[in-house]
């Protein structure tokens, strides 16, 4: 799937914190300081990790997907149970004893694989989608962290536990983040499932870290530019692309938003095509 390089698609833009943001680091060991430290770089300034967008993303897309395809696991798997994934461990094994032929184990290991992890990668299959842990921009932070209180409730007694008492740290609202994404070798409706689960973030539906009962972590993501390189079936295109790569001129590239209706259209022709039909799953 891999060997040969077919497309590319960039995505910059920012990551505003419309709430504060509580990413945690774990509790903290230190004799001062907060009992649950959000995590930072090694400047000391706050880190949103690539894998916590990349994971809420993917969780919104799956809970999408299970709505208009079902249950079926080869179609929606649940990455955190192994019972559910599409293809687990043992079902892996004998995939590999009856397929000797490295093509043919990859070409049914692809039909298997749920329709997320095309995009977002499995144990079993290298994820097309990459995002770089999202860092401050500098220009907009000045060094300041909130502190607030947490208690832990008895539930018998419905107050606060006795020695419960704590406190976290959260990134203040108004943090600008920066945001980079790529995505290569991707098909036309695995970009239409990206887009759309971009425009959750960019509509602030999707939260971020913890305490989100409380308010916390509602972020919005403002894309400032999507880079498009289409070079499948044209060598002289890849070896132009990569001249000017090399030169450092972005005139290769298109305007992604201009694919964004033909993607996202395939994406449901694509789903269509997947949908159980009641007739046949009747009792």
């Amino acid at each position: 799937m891999f060997d040969v390089f077919k497309n590319r698609l960039e995505i910059r833009g920012t990551l505003v914190t419309v709430t504060a943001l509580r990413i945690s680091a774990g509790r903290s060991m230190e004799p001062i300081g907060s009992d649950l430290p959000v995590i930072k770089d090694i400047y000391g300034q706050p880190l949103i990790p690539g894998a916590s967008f990349k994971g809420a993303l993917r969780s919104r897309l799956e809970s999408f997907l299970r709505g208009i395809l079902g249950s079926d696991r080869h179609l929606v798997a649940n990455p955190a149970n192994e019972n559910e994934w599409s293809i687990s461990a043992s079902e892996m094994k004998e995939l590999k004893d009856q397929y000797n032929n490295d093509r043919l184990l990859t070409d049914a290991i692809i039909n298997q694989t749920d329709l997320v992890s095309h995009l977002f990668g499995s144990p079993w299959l290298a994820s097309k989608f990459q995002v770089r842990d999202l860092t401050v921009k500098p220009d907009t932070w000045f060094g300041q962290y909130q502190e607030r209180d947490g208690v832990a409730i008895d539930r018998d007694t419905e107050t606060a536990a006795e020695g419960k008492l704590y406190d976290f740290q959260v990134i203040p609202a108004g943090t600008l983040f920066e945001f980079q994404a790529v995505v290569e070798n991707a098909a036309e409706w695995e970009l239409g499932m990206l887009i759309i689960g971009l425009h959750q973030f960019e509509t602030e539906q999707i939260p971020l870290g913890g305490g989100r009962s409380r308010g916390l972590g509602v972020v919005r993501l403002e894309i400032e530019e999507m880079r498009w390189i289409d070079v499948e079936g044209h060598p002289e295109l890849l070896l132009e692309y990569l001249r000017k790569l090399v030169n450092q001129d972005s005139d290769i590239y298109k305007n992604a938003t201009d694919y964004q209706d033909r993607w996202i259209q395939k994406l449901i022709e694509y789903l269509n095509s997947k949908i159980p039909d009641p007739k046949a799953t009747a009792v």
